[in-house]
């Protein structure tokens, strides 16, 4: 796990030229996934106005990491860096697709869903050979940063992309969003150096036999078991975002909200989340271990307010108090990373990601089907409940497993 020694800087890591690549490279294409979030939800509400077809659209960017572990095997098969590049490249052209005007909302989903489902084994390379580039507690400092800079995409591609969608109408938006793809293998390319396979020369098996593998391998061992269930029940307080657009349509009382707004809401949950990652990485490693459980607890708590519809400065200041809790996902995971071993990791790791990836689609898409029934702001105070209950189970059962570990090694 993590040491008990100083805790390494951000300019430790970003001396690292390779993680600056795989920083940039993932800074650029989450932008432009948010971007296409907002143009999408707002594309679907406006020709439906149903709050369970925008949830499930913002559901769908999720949804496909359920078959993600079939995936992920590939990052322990070819090179990573390969797979990272090859995910991209096909991402960005599925992407132009889905910018031409005209195109059917059937089409649309379809090519969303496999979109996103490339994502999988891109996910599990990307944090595998992070694994590779950084040790130590430096790998938990560049978890942070690539928290940090998916935060601040969420809120550039959030908060921007309400203007994008207004300038450039929503199709013009995903057109942006397949260029970010295309920057991004570029960016690997030229920054990251090729590494063989790692299971080049070993045994081959099939993607379903290494993935039962490596879930045997997480459920086995009662940490990882317990950090894959914290990381995954990240779905809980982010089924929020899937309700922004109906839930801001019920405060105004209007048909269809302003894009700017829709942005701001969205954005509020990164940004909290920025904050909680530069404060939680100045805390000594082992304090950091101590807090997962509790601020996965915490990062329901304030959504649960929004059951009184208030306005949108204070609902913006209750998603951004649960993307503070939330910062615990900075810590998890390189916790669960440092715990696997390398041969498999990128199994492990495909499991980890997808799980917590497709745990949001599912819980987005459950609260847009309640939503439809009990109303937005309802749902995501139900959402917010249910986040504190499991976190404060799961808190009960990290620290159990601790004590547990440290008596035996006593």
């Amino acid at each position: 796990m993590e040491g008990t020694g100083r805790a390494a800087r951000y300019r430790d890591v970003f001396a690292n030229g390779e993680f600056r690549a795989l920083w940039l490279a993932e800074l650029v294409s989450t932008a432009g996934d948010q971007i296409a979030r907002v143009a999408l939800s707002l594309l679907v509400f406006d020709r439906t106005r149903s709050a369970a077809l925008a949830a499930l659209t913002f559901a769908l960017t999720m949804l496909p990491a359920l078959f993600g572990p079939l995936l992920a095997g590939l990052a322990d098969r070819y090179p990573r860096r390969n797979v990272m590049m090859t995910a991209d490249i096909t991402r960005a052209a599925l992407m132009a697709i889905m910018a031409v005007p005209g195109v059917s909302l059937i089409a649309l989903f379809a090519l969303l869903f496999i979109t996103q489902l490339l994502g999988s084994p891109s996910n599990a390379a990307r944090g595998a050979l992070l694994a590779d580039v950084l040790s130590g507690d430096e790998l938990t400092v560049g978890q942070s940063l690539r928290a940090v800079v998916g935060q601040i995409s969420q809120v550039a591609g959030f908060a921007g992309g309400g203007f994008l969608v207004t300038l450039l109408t929503p199709y013009g938006a995903l057109a942006a969003n397949a260029v970010s793809f295309a920057a991004s293998a570029a960016l690997i390319m030229l920054g990251v150096r090729p590494r063989p396979a790692v299971g080049s020369g070993g045994e081959q098996m099939s993607l379903w036999t290494s993935t039962r593998r490596g879930a045997r391998l997480v459920w086995a061992d009662r940490q990882l078991r317990t950090l894959a269930l914290m990381i995954w029940m990240i779905g809980l307080p982010v089924a929020a975002e899937g309700l922004v657009v109906p839930y801001l349509s019920a405060l105004g009382h209007t048909p269809t909200p302003n894009p700017v707004d829709v942005g701001w809401l969205l954005a509020a949950t990164p940004v909290g989340a920025i904050v909680g990652a530069l404060i939680i990485t100045r805390v000594p490693p082992e304090q950091r271990l101590r807090l997962i459980g509790p601020l996965a607890a915490l990062s329901g708590l304030p959504l649960f307010i929004c059951a009184l519809e208030p306005d949108l400065v204070v609902s913006c200041v209750l998603f951004a108090l649960s993307g503070v809790a939330a910062s615990y996902m900075v810590v998890a995971p390189p916790a669960f990373i440092q715990r696997t071993p390398v041969v498999g990791r990128g199994q492990a790791i495909g499991l980890m990601s997808s799980g917590a990836i497709a745990a949001q689609g599912v819980a987005v898409a459950l609260a847009g089907v309640l939503a439809d029934g009990m109303g937005p702001a309802g749902t995501i105070a139900i959402a917010g409940l249910a986040a504190v209950l499991a976190g404060l189970g799961l808190s009960v059962a990290w620290r159990r497993s601790r004590l547990e570990e440290v008596g035996h090694a006593a």
